[in-house]
């Protein structure tokens, strides 16, 4: 193509294709004729209610009023995602969305509790993270006391992925880009280079584009069924296949944090929202009818079910060629990872940011259309090791799942930090990775796999010393997290939604 690039079709919308409309509409400076193709009778998956802090980065450079986005997308916070009987039944701990302690001499702060630990010691790394006691407290806030000691917390949102959708539809209209309802029902590729030219609509309309962004889900219709790029199947490293969604009644009380509760054959998550809880179980059906998942699942639900459970059905995995020819697919069109660590939206929000970075000019240059993919495939890795951990890393053998889960075959990215840890007490990550050291360290220790040794340079400190700044820095985190207001109240005091009447679906 040696035009310049001016005409871009999103084909689907959710959260994926409004993501990426917005971002084209208020970033790329005009002069852009930008499309978003969806059908209502289609639908959208819409189960991504839980995010992770980069989240933020995304609405700031949107110009979104947090205030104003939290009220219509019916949104709570999220200071982390407690697991219950990960590690084995009766146990659950947190991973935070905040530091532990602060570095000491250049070491991480880890270090000296793994020296601690090794003479004995029984300090607790939760008593130094103020996300962890706030959390388990209900308490949340997005200010500071002005004399911290301590790294800031961050935090995330829980919200209505649909209502999500229908806001950045709002943003991305706005900006010029335009919706058009119709289901494709056919794609038109160029000769002889097979660039896709055109998409046709039920209704006879034929929509060209130079650049066509994928967002149809799991079918990826441009980019698999299409241009056959190909998916790489990762069962074998994350059984879990299926999952059943239902939204339930509002708990009395909503926790700033998203639960994840290990189950006889997968997990079961609860997102509390202003409005109502989401709720969902995710499993392996070698192990689980849906029909059985459903019905254990609306078994513990800590309100009334809204719905029927919605059956999901999937294969973990990624798009081989995320970027091929003149398509990018995002959201499930790329690839699928469970929401185990609430990755799915910030998937699609790092592939958008380097969309944008990578856009075509006059032509679609294969140099960088390499470096989209190398890069979606490290990022996609790295988050498929993490949530590996969390099956492998388990002490449970009680039922068949738990026990396959225990024999499964790791990753050699992932068993070469583990034998690290294992060995020196060491986390090394690189530029780039999703998940830092303190996320590592949570999970790591959170699922009982424990340093045999400690860096050399924790050695330095006295044990008398060590100990004051252990009960100084305990002491600053209760401090710093009792000034958080309780998480309803802060809600109530600064961004409620307006009431809604929420019907039984």
């Amino acid at each position: 193509m040696n035009a310049r690039v001016q005409k871009v079709l999103v084909v689907g919308g959710g959260t994926a294709g409004w993501m990426a409309a917005a971002a084209l509409g208020r970033l790329s400076g005009g002069g852009y004729d930008i499309q978003v193709v969806e059908s209502e009778e289609i639908g959208t998956v819409g189960v991504g209610e839980a995010t992770i802090p980069p989240i933020l980065d995304y609405n700031r450079a949107m110009g979104i009023d947090e205030v104003e986005f939290v009220r219509n997308t019916q949104a709570t916070f999220k200071l982390g995602i407690e697991f219950v009987d990960w590690t084995r039944l009766n146990h659950s701990y947190v991973h935070p969305f905040g530091r532990y302690g602060v570095q000491m001499g250049g070491i991480h702060f880890y270090s000296y509790l793994q020296r601690h630990w090794a003479q004995g010691g029984k300090r607790h790394q939760d008593e130094f993270c103020p996300a962890i006691i706030a959390a388990r407290a209900g308490r949340f806030s997005w200010n500071l006391p002005p004399d911290n000691p301590l790294p800031r917390h961050s935090y995330a949102y829980h919200f209505d992925a649909s209502l999500y959708a229908v806001y950045l539809r709002k943003l991305a209209e706005a900006a010029g880009v335009k919706r058009v309802e119709g289901k494709i029902v056919d794609v038109k590729q160029r000769e002889p280079d097979g660039f896709i030219e055109s998409v046709q609509l039920a209704d006879g309309r034929v929509l060209a584009a130079d650049f066509f962004i994928d967002c149809s889900g799991f079918r990826g219709l441009l980019i698999e069924q299409t241009l056959k790029a190909g998916y790489e199947d990762w069962s074998e490293f994350l059984p879990c296949n299926r999952a059943m969604a239902v939204p339930c009644s509002r708990v009395p009380v909503t926790t700033p944090y998203t639960k994840s509760t290990a189950r006889e054959a997968g997990w079961q998550w609860r997102i509390p929202l202003q409005h109502r809880t989401g709720n969902g179980y995710v499993f392996c059906s070698e192990y689980l009818s849906e029909d059985e998942a459903a019905s254990r699942l609306l078994s513990r639900l800590d309100g009334a079910a809204l719905a029927t459970p919605r059956a999901l059905r999937f294969v973990t995995g990624r798009r081989k060629q995320a970027w091929k020819k003149n398509c990018i697919a995002l959201g499930l069109a790329g690839g699928f990872i469970e929401p185990l660590e609430s990755t799915s939206i910030h998937l699609i929000q790092t592939a958008v940011a380097r969309m944008m970075f990578l856009f075509p000019g006059q032509e679609f240059d294969q140099s960088s259309i390499d470096k989209y993919n190398a890069m979606s495939k490290f990022e996609y890795e790295d988050v498929r090791d993490f949530i590996v951990l969390h099956y492998t890393a388990t002490e449970r053998d009680d039922t068949p799942f738990w026990r396959h889960c225990r024999a499964i075959r790791k990753p050699e990215t992932l068993v070469q930090r583990w034998r690290m840890y294992e060995s020196s007490g060491a986390i090394l990550t690189l530029p780039g990775e999703l998940f830092q050291d303190s996320s590592w360290f949570a999970v790591l220790e959170g699922q009982g796999v424990h340093a045999r040794h400690h860096h050399p340079f924790a050695d330095s400190v006295s044990d008398a010393e060590l100990e004051r700044r252990f009960a100084l820095m305990s002491t600053d985190a209760q401090r710093y997290a009792a000034t958080f207001p309780m998480h309803d109240d802060f809600i109530r005091a600064n961004c409620a939604a307006p009431a809604v009447e929420v019907k039984k679906m």
